[in-house]
């Protein structure tokens, strides 16, 4: 006689759950990196090394560390919000290229000499 495993058997909230999290952690990778690609553009290893220089004595890099670490807290406020939406069926799904687009904008700041 042929016997099921049932520790083996995926339901389908189980599967469910599966995709959420895939999907979230795209999404998440994502918005990860377009943070870090712009903290780069100032030769920054990435965000997190970034903003650890808001009080920097350089009054440029303190301002850009400031400016860096403000933009992360909009960037996660506004994609925490939206994906849930999105996870609750609230909000259409869109391209992980199209979120990226509506993420909040980031203007690098000026300090004069």
């Amino acid at each position: 006689m042929w016997t099921v495993d049932q520790s083996k058997i995926i339901t389908a909230e189980q599967k469910a759950a599966e995709s959420i999290a895939a999907l979230q952690g795209t999404y998440t990778a994502a918005i990860q990196g377009h943070l870090d690609a712009k903290a780069r553009e100032r030769q920054y290893d990435g965000i997190q090394t970034a903003i650890t220089y808001r009080d920097d004595p350089n009054p440029q890099f303190a301002a850009e560390g400031a400016a860096l670490f403000t933009w992360r807290s909009a960037v996660w406020t506004y994609s925490t919000a939206e994906l849930a939406k999105v996870m609750s069926g609230e909000r259409d799904r869109p391209s992980v290229e199209e979120f990226i687009t509506e993420l909040p904008a980031f203007v690098w700041p000026l300090v004069e000499a």
